[in-house]
């Protein structure tokens, strides 16, 4: 099988590293603390994210980006997409100059308004050809538990994609593979948003009705976004689009949906992130960045620059529903 190298330990890189163990694959999963490293090593178990979940012997953990990209085949890029620069940027010589660069994180970067595969194009000099992009309905703890899934490898070079897919394929997620990166980051980048929307919905009360209208209206202006880009637009319908968005707006497992709750509740922006365990969602960084990113582009987005309004410019939740609910009436296809 292939040498793969998991740059990151949080709840998702550690659940990918388990995946890749269980698929045969020889796993190097590098971890910020030292100490977290030492008990991965000692008891099997990110204690700080998945404590429950035991991890292969396969897996083994350091905290030397150096020892942990020696000779890998399949790099997973593991952390928040805010922080994917500063820390690419401190691996790129260690990097294996052939090895597949596959991006996990989903946002769009604030300053520059980059896709994540852009970012790692930029710092690493890496060929795009080289650089894949893994979406789909994943949320961590599901997978760690073994529970049945899907998911996307996208990449421009469809025997990459591949030989990813074939490194990650276990009886419990079955990976698809696409061409079309764009597609696959624009739905998972955006997916956060429309959740933060559910969330604040549900935390005012709303039902099924209202959840299913944000959701399908939500794939909407996605779509239209990641047209405008240069997505095909048959990949948002699918696993990394719409899938991703049904999972991440209907579970409470998701801390975008759940964050968006607390401020739907009447909570505030730091209530909310206490809530969290003192993160700020994705989707709060995201709607900024997706919301310039829409105006760049001439594309109409209600519902991320309600989110926005909300997160950014102090709107509050019962003034977006009044403001979404008020739009001139149109044709559903336009």
């Amino acid at each position: 099988m292939a040498n793969v190298t998991v740059m990151g330990a949080g709840s998702w890189g550690t659940t990918l590293a388990k995946v890749f163990a269980d698929a045969g694959n020889d796993v190097r999963l590098w971890v910020r603390r030292e100490e977290l490293a030492d008990t991965i090593a000692r008891e099997r178990r990110n204690t700080d994210y998945l404590p429950d979940i035991a991890l292969p012997e396969s897996i083994v953990p350091t905290t030397v980006p150096a020892d942990a990209l020696s000779d890998a085949d399949i790099v997973v890029l593991a952390v928040p997409s805010q922080t994917l620069r500063e820390n690419l940027s401190a691996w790129r010589d260690v990097v294996p100059p052939g090895a597949t660069l596959v991006s996990i994180s989903k946002g769009v970067e604030q300053q520059t308004l980059k896709r994540m595969s852009e970012v790692v194009i930029e710092v690493s000099g890496a060929e795009p050809e080289r650089v894949a992009v893994l979406s789909g309905p994943n949320l961590a703890r599901e997978i760690a538990e073994e529970q049945p899934s899907a998911t996307v490898i996208a990449c421009p070079n469809e025997e990459r994609a591949k030989q990813v897919q074939m490194a990650v394929a276990t009886g419990y997620l079955r990976p698809y593979t696409n061409t079309d990166v764009i597609g696959a980051e624009i739905g998972g980048a955006c997916k956060n948003v429309i959740a933060l929307a559910c969330g604040m919905a549900s935390g005012k009360g709303m039902g099924n009705n209202t959840m299913a209208t944000i959701i399908t209206r939500g794939l909407a202006e996605i779509t239209r976004l990641g047209v405008a880009l240069g997505a095909d637009p048959r990949t948002l319908p699918g696993l990394a689009g719409l899938g991703d968005l049904v999972a991440t707006c209907s579970s409470t497992l998701s801390r975008n949906r759940t964050f968006g709750y607390r401020l739907g509740q009447g909570g505030s922006m730091e209530e909310a992130r206490a809530a969290a365990h003192g993160q700020v969602a994705e989707g709060v960084i995201s709607s900024h960045s997706i919301y310039q990113l829409a105006q760049r582009h001439g594309v109409d987005m209600p519902i991320t620059q309600a989110v926005y309004g909300v997160c950014h410019k102090h709107v509050a939740v019962d003034e977006m529903i009044v403001a979404l609910m008020g739009r001139s009436k149109k044709s559903e296809v336009h």
